[in-house]
């Protein structure tokens, strides 16, 4: 029997393998320190091996590898080879190449491989069916089976008999490594597509059938499993990653089959020795000799086996596992872990000790989720058992800290993970987490994500709730919890969100706690006994959380999803889940229904707990008041609800009482006469009320505090339910325009009255249009007298609202505003959209003083600056958060106007040029306003974009005069904004190029707009705006650039005296035009071009302009870098010509920033008349000789098309005030010669079919 070889001796394991005419031993080994090419670009170099000399070292304590050192012993072949092995013949259809490219008999690999990957046959079969061929002929079997693990790898090579004869470990894979698939990074394993999605599970099972069927044979025969463990761990070893990953993978699978195996015998020598023990301990008359040496024998064959398989399980263990599972790859990491972590669970007794546990502490550090997550997943299934919990408690003690900070892992699966781990250290072993160590993980309890707040819900329901409240089980059945316990609970709950003070919501730790205590939160019986009882000794706070659990647990059993924001992955519930929500919403109806009105009658005087009360009724089923005869009880409730009302005037409780209300009003219901009887009677007394104290406010010139009380608190419940209700025939409308009109007029009425009123006013009109809608589309004459009424009382209240925003209170200014903005939304052309035209009597326009007021509001209430806002939890910090969210509304109403067309689109200009100021507070807001502009109309939203610059620099102009303006700190923030408006237009260059190009033009002509005082030597006012269209020179093309140049000339000709020496602000503009920009720029298709490294010699210099024009060719191609082969197999084929010289040209132009100011001799050299000229009319190239060099191999024809072309387009642009050619029309001319023309008659930037065939290289 041959010795084990293990991976730790390097003169073992390089020694060739050999093979005997007579017979011999045969093995696979691979030098861990073997040096191997890898054949493509996915490579794991020196990472992959990098520590590997030292780890054994590093790793020898382990008690289960010593204990193999010194019981290993050296095994003969059970089964010599007798005659010299010959290749089984192939099947049908099958065909080998070996690596010299001759064909010879080879073993079927590809069977073997196919059938597993298919998985349609019995794995079982399939294994039984390959030892067959194995027994009639051992060397093809076995080479038959090598070559499935090379396929697998993803590898064209295959293991002939020769190289397996004469070839080496390390020369063996030294050759598949060089016959690896070089078309892509993807094998097997990773490869995409439905058949490689199973060929994973396919391919493991395959493993385990292997060695399960071989058991009870060739496991123990010296030959194959000794060489297979061999080949595997030399190919995980290999800097490939498809070897090392399969290989690896084969490896830890065929470990834990074995470690199956080496239980399996265990057990058997339990049962041996205790057959032994009962035999030997009868009578000298019943003992059995036979029996008992039949039984050593046994004994002894069982050791025998055992001490192999242990071997064998060392080798894979020091030669593929210490290596590997810090392997620079994850996935192969991952597989280690989980492997380990299974044999642990498995075979305890050996694998579940401090020496092996190592190894999942060190990877709980792993930088990769899915090592990390593997890791707590191994550690789960070991803590969840009691009877192995006592050998981690060194474990556990070393490696707790880290458990407990990783409940806070970015990565949301992951903290799941932990704290379900976290909670089953705190079930199996008592004591371990200390009380520091569990405040860490309550905050989790409300979190975003649900998963992670439910597993921190269960931890703290275990920690906190289940000791106190745990339910005793008498008889194998769960008891019913007792009344006190329910109570113990709830105070509990109360105790821990009031005193915790994490958070102001107690909705999120119901959710939280909903799938390990929904039982104990939906025993609304216990909760609502506890609101009722006089001497239940709860606080003011302890009521209200009560009571808001309370409403949380109905919400949650009624509608069965988690509260706004918490983000949940399921789509739906199942049939199970809506059943018992059916079930919980009849039981909590039926319960709260008589308990609601008294719970109303106890707090009602108390606005914070009386608000949440009125909002139960959304969650009952408002049919049991007719099914179950509890008519009665809706009257106490309506009852209530009238007190409630009449008694407070809050947002919160009118809101909640008029949708409360709303809800009982379905006509469907048969108790809906009853409602509206109760309705119409509180609007009654409210009315009569509103009118007595109007009439006392117009006829008097003062009211005291108490009657401008009392009329706004009218005024704000006839609102609230203004909104809810159709108040129409109370005839709200005309008292409401009295009292507006009167503040208007003189001033006298308090603003807390005027802001109900303009809501009741503006909630009347809305009302009157609904009407109007609903009857309009069915009558044959549309009701005109009606539409006119209703445009009257639109208008009308719309110059009410204009009055307004005038006014000196702030609250009304915005109130106004916002009811404007709908307003003018409403009654916007797109009401008559869906078939209403016979509401276009309705559509209004507002007038330009209107527009002009809602955009001078804008800028005095939006955007101005905030405070600077500190931790966050103090009451300035709230309100400061409040008073933002304000202004973002006040913006989105604004914007929504723009967008619909209700003003004029150039207003946008007013919201634009605050973007990058106003960046962090509005930024989403204005992005998506300029998205849809855009989206409008592309040429109108790049004008505005260059108004909004305007009246910006206009501003700065006025405010601090044209000298020095480029220095000052407002003009960089000026830059800023053009460069993020230049952004906006996206990589899609070719389809913006004519408004770029537009946009140039209109700036050149406003810079140039206002002429130098006459006599001076200054520069023009607006000269300075050139340097902000410079942030836009990167979304130009080449010829665009060079025209633009052109035009500028013209435009500087014009005047009357030009300066001793050029502009600065012209110089920069004019060098964001020049070719030395080209590096900055993007392929017309949006494609970034690669920057390649400049070389400079001799060879560059002299090839002149030959090489200056190929240099400028291949530079406007989008062409990656060329792949460093890394491949060990000497491909013999011509290498490109040329390539070189390409590469080099492609690498000549300086990169230049945008924007970059000019020092030294540059600015002297760029400030210069000669280089301005020059700057003007480039000495390189013309537009017409790089047309033609771009053209070159094309038809004399498509080259004449593009120089006319290129000139035509010259003269228009240099001619445009004798012409005025509109850019639209230059436009369409690009478009029409790009139908005609070849992509190299473009010019150079759209040049884009160069290829590089990789192949040949």
């Amino acid at each position: 029997m041959p010795t084990l070889r293990s991976s730790s001796s390097p003169s073992r394991v390089s020694s060739p393998l050999r093979r005997t005419a007579g017979g011999g031993q045969r093995g696979f080994s691979a030098s861990s320190s073997s040096s191997v090419s890898v054949p493509y670009g996915d490579r794991d170099s020196d990472q992959a091996s990098q520590g590997d000399s030292d780890s054994l070292s590093a790793d020898e304590g382990s008690d289960f590898e010593e204990h193999l050192r010194r019981n290993v012993k050296k095994r003969a072949a059970k089964r010599p080879l007798k005659t010299t092995p010959v290749a089984k013949h192939p099947k049908k259809g099958s065909q080998m190449v070996c690596g010299h490219g001759q064909k010879d008999s080879e073993p079927p690999a590809i069977d073997l491989f196919d059938a597993v990957k298919a998985a349609k046959s019995d794995m079982q079969s399939l294994v039984d069916e390959w030892l067959d061929s194995y027994k009639q002929d051992q060397d093809a079997g076995f080479l038959e089976l090598i070559n499935f693990f090379i396929r697998s790898c993803g590898c064209k090579g295959i293991v002939t008999p020769e190289m397996f004869k004469k070839m080496s470990n390390s020369e063996i894979i030294r050759h598949l490594t060089e016959q690896f698939n070089e078309d892509s990074g993807d094998y097997p394993l990773t490869a995409p597509g439905p058949s490689w999605k199973k060929f994973q599970g396919s391919f493991c099972e395959f493993v385990k059938t292997l060695v399960y069927q071989c058991q009870y044979s060739l496991l123990y025969d010296g030959f194959p499993m000794d060489n297979l463990i061999s080949l595997l761990t030399g190919l995980s070893d290999s800097q490939v990653r498809a070897f090392r990953h399969t290989s690896t993978l084969a490896a830890m699978k065929l470990m834990t089959s074995l470690v199956r195996v080496a239980l399996q015998l265990s057990l058997h020598k339990d049962n041996n020795q205790r057959q032994y023990e009962a035999e030997r301990n009868k009578g000298p008359g019943q003992r059995a000799p036979e029996r008992l040496e039949s039984l050593l024998e046994k004994r002894k064959e069982l050791q025998e086996h055992q001490e192999e398989i242990e071997g064998m399980m060392n080798a894979l263990f020091r030669g593929v596992f210490v290596h590997r599972y810090r392997d620079v790859l994850p996935e192969i990491r991952a597989i280690c872990i989980e492997e380990i972590g299974s044999w642990m669970q498995s075979y305890s007794t050996s694998f579940l000790t401090d020496s092996y546990l190592k190894y999942i502490g060190w990877t709980l550090h792993d930088k990769h989720r899915e090592v990390r997550l593997k890791c707590l997943k191994a550690l789960k299934g070991l803590y969840s058992s009691q009877d192995l919990t006592a050998r981690l408690e060194l474990f556990t003690s070393r490696f707790k800290d880290r458990m407990v900070s990783m409940a806070m892992d970015r990565e949301y699966d992951v903290a799941v993970e932990a704290v379900k781990l976290l909670t089953l250290i705190l079930k199996n072993m008592e004591g371990v987490l200390t009380d520091a160590d569990c405040v860490g993980i309550y905050p989790v309890v409300y979190a975003s994500n649900r998963a992670l707040a439910s597993a921190a819900g269960e931890f703290l329901y275990w920690k906190l709730f289940y000791p106190e409240c745990e339910t005793r089980t008498v008889g194998g059945r769960e008891r019913r919890r007792s009344p006190r316990a329910q109570r113990t609970f709830f105070h509990l709950l109360l105790s821990f969100f009031v005193e915790s003070e994490l958070h102001d919501h107690a909705a999120y730790l119901v959710d939280s706690l909903w799938d390990c205590a929904g039982s104990q939160l939906k025993d609304w019986e216990s909760l609502t006994s506890l609101l009722l009882e006089k001497d239940q000794n709860l606080g003011d706070v302890q009521e209200s959380t009560l009571i808001e659990i309370l409403v949380s647990s109905v919400r949650q059993a009624s509608e069965g999803h988690p509260p706004v924001g918490r983000i949940t992955g399921r789509k739906g519930l199942t049939p199970k889940e809506r059943k018992i929500q059916a079930d919980d919403r009849v039981k909590l109806t039926e319960h709260l229904i008589p308990l609601l009105p008294q719970l109303l009658a106890k707090f009602s005087a108390d606005a914070e707990k009386v608000a949440p009360l009125l909002q139960l009724l959304k969650y009952f089923d408002l049919n049991i008041y007719c099914t179950r005869r509890l008519e009665k009880h809706l009257e106490l409730f309506l009852q209530q609800l009238q007190e409630v009302v009449v008694k407070h005037a809050e947002p919160a409780v009118l809101e909640a009482g008029a949708h409360a209300l709303y809800l009982l009003c379905n006509p469907e219901f048969t108790f809906f006469s009853r409602v509206d009887f109760a309705r119409s009677q509180l609007m009654d007394l409210l009315t009569d009320r509103f009118q007595q104290e109007l009439e006392e406010l117009l006829q008097s010139s003062f009211l005291d505090e108490d009657e401008v009380y009392s009329l706004a608190a009218t005024l704000k419940r006839l609102s609230a339910f203004y909104n809810a209700h159709d108040l129409s025939r109370w005839e709200l409308y005309e008292p409401c325009c009295r009292l507006l009109q009167k503040a208007v007029d003189t001033g006298e009425v308090p603003h807390q009255v005027i802001l109900p009123a303009l809501t009741l006013v503006y909630f009347s009109i809305l009302w009157t249009l609904t009407h109007l809608s609903g009857s309009g589309a069915s009558q044959a004459l549309s009701p005109q007298k009606q539409l006119l009424s209703l445009k009257g009382r639109m208008v009308a209240f719309c110059e009410l609202c204009q009055s307004c925003l005038s006014d000196v209170d702030s609250e009304i200014q915005e109130q106004a505003f916002v009811l404007l903005s709908d307003l003018l939304l409403i009654f916007s052309p797109q009401m008559i959209v869906g078939g209403r035209d016979f509401l276009r009597p309705l559509v209004f326009f507002p007038e330009a003083t209107l527009q002009s007021e809602l955009a001078s509001f804008l800028m005095d209430h939006v955007f101005i600056q905030p405070g600077e806002l500190g931790s966050g939890h103090s009451q300035e910090d709230h309100l400061q958060i409040e008073q933002l969210h304000q202004r973002r509304r006040l913006l989105a109403g604004f914007c929504k106007l723009l967008l619909y067309g209700v003003l004029d689109m150039d207003a946008a200009s007013d919201v634009f040029k605050h973007y990058s100021k106003f960046y962090k507070d509005y930024g989403d807001i204005i992005k998506e306003t300029l998205t849809r502009v855009r989206q409008i109309d592309r040429s109108h939203c790049s004008q505005i974009l260059l108004l909004s610059l305007k009246q910006l620099y206009t501003e700065l102009l006025q405010e601090q005069g044209p000298q020095g303006l480029n220095e000052l700190p407002a003009f960089g923030e000026m830059r800023d904004l053009a460069r993020r408006f230049a952004l906006s237009f996206g990589p899609q260059q070719l389809q913006n190029r004519d408004l770029v190009v537009t946009l140039h033009k209109e700036g050149i002509k406003f810079s140039l707009s206002e002429p130098p005082p006459p006599g001076s030597s200054s520069q023009p006012p607006n000269l300075a705006f050139l340097e902000l269209l410079s942030e836009f020179s990167p979304r130009l093309f080449h010829q665009d650039k060079q025209l633009l140049l052109s035009y500028l000339e013209k435009c500087l000709q014009r005047i009357s005296q030009s300066p001793a020496c050029p502009w600065g602000p012209v110089t920069t503009y004019c060098h964001s035009l020049s070719p030395v920009e080209n590096t900055a720029e993007t392929s017309p298709q949006g494609c970034p071009r690669y920057k390649k490294r400049r070389t400079e010699g001799p060879a560059r210099r002299e090839r002149g302009d030959v090489s200056s024009s190929q240099e400028e060719s291949l530079q406007l191609n989008s062409i990656p870098p060329t792949p460093t082969l890394t491949s060990t197999g000497i491909k013999r084929r011509q290498p490109l010509r040329g390539l070189e010289e390409v590469e080099e040209e492609g690498r000549s132009e300086p990169e230049l920033t945008q924007g970059q100011p000019l020092s030294g001799n540059q600015r002297s050299r760029f400030s210069s008349p000669q280089h301005f000229q020059t700057l003007l009319n480039p000495s390189g190239p013309g537009l017409g000789n790089r047309l033609t060099r771009a053209s070159q191999g094309s038809s004399l024809k498509s080259t004449m098309k593009a120089l006319l072309f290129a000139t035509a387009l010259s003269l228009s642009l240099m001619e445009e005030d004798e012409e005025e050619l509109e850019i639209h029309e230059l436009s369409e001319e690009w478009q029409e010669t790009d139908k005609h023309t070849s992509p190299s008659e473009h010019g150079l930037d759209l040049l884009d079919s160069t290829e590089l065939n990789l192949e040949d290289f």
